[in-house]
């Protein structure tokens, strides 16, 4: 098997059977498999994907593990030596996944690749960067961001990166395996970052490829509801301080507990945290600042 398609599913039905649409009408040309890991979802996904897609395999968590876990039990259970991590709000146009793995088997040394994102023509997200702290995290929101966005409407050359994003990620699996695959201790978000650290690491280049492009609507699942939105922001931080833990000098982590003290007055301000829901999710912003004083 040279492939395994890897989606992770949580309450995200509608789209995540345009995405398997979109493999079945434009599939790879290498020898493939396609994996969808359903966090306990309550909306159908399993058994409609079983239904509409008899040739994807499903794997059904009895509760929601994470993006992390779930990546990680969908590449135990496949068998192609390239995985690919693909979000289910995704649309893979004709011919991207061919010229996707046709590049990192050309070239032993790339442990990872990654193409351009894009949410209409000429709207590129930018899912790949370089070091992530405090400081270059401003500057890649405020500086490179919108310069790179520009830039990316006229430019095509391919670039080694120091990280890619996992809505669509393209791993050689002996890399993937190398570096331990996903660390599970990430619900969701930074968890693409940090796997691709360890991949570099380990000794392999991370290519982002912008001659292929995917579609991708982004924060599709976790921006449904205000609800969602509101835990969403909580497991970015959290997520965020543990890499920062991980990676980064104690100096960048207490300006990262600054700004985030900070986060956590204006969400007050901002109402954030009245009724019940809210006094639990403050309370929650208070033990993840409590605990990563924590020596």
């Amino acid at each position: 098997m040279d492939l395994s398609i890897v989606l992770v599913s949580y309450n995200d039905v509608r789209r995540l059977k345009a995405c398997l649409a979109s493999l079945r009408e434009n599939p790879p040309a290498a020898e493939h498999e396609i994996l969808v890991v359903d966090n306990a979802s309550t909306d159908g996904t399993a058994e409609t994907v079983r239904r509409e897609f008899p040739g994807v395999r499903v794997i059904a968590n009895p509760q929601n593990a994470g993006f992390s876990a779930a990546n990680n039990r969908g590449a135990a259970e496949s068998r192609g030596r390239f995985l690919l991590f693909l979000n289910t709000d995704t649309l893979v146009p004709r011919g991207a996944l061919t010229a996707l793995v046709g590049r990192l088997a050309s070239d032993p040394s790339i442990g990872g690749a990654g193409p351009a994102m894009v949410r209409g023509p000429g709207d590129y997200q930018v899912s790949f960067g370089n070091r992530v702290d405090f400081m270059a995290q401003i500057y890649q929101k405020f500086v490179l961001n919108p310069r790179w966005k520009r830039a990316l409407r006229k430019r095509r050359d391919e670039r080694s990166v120091g990280w890619l994003s996992a809505a669509c990620l393209l791993c050689r699996r002996e890399a993937f395996d190398r570096a331990g695959g996903f660390d599970e201790r990430f619900f969701i978000y930074f968890e693409d970052i940090d796997l691709c650290v360890r991949v570099r690491a380990a000794g392999w280049k991370l290519l982002y490829v912008p001659s292929v492009e995917v579609g991708h609507e982004g924060g599709a699942t976790t921006s449904a509801t205000p609800a969602l939105r509101a835990a969403s922001r909580f497991e970015y931080r959290r997520s965020q301080l543990y890499y920062y833990q991980k990676h980064n000098s104690a100096a960048s982590r207490r300006l990262l507990r600054a700004s985030l003290r900070a986060n956590v007055l204006f969400l007050g301000l901002g109402g954030a945290f009245r009724g019940e829901a809210g006094r639990t999710l403050r309370a929650r912003y208070r033990a993840l600042l409590r605990e990563e004083k924590a020596p």
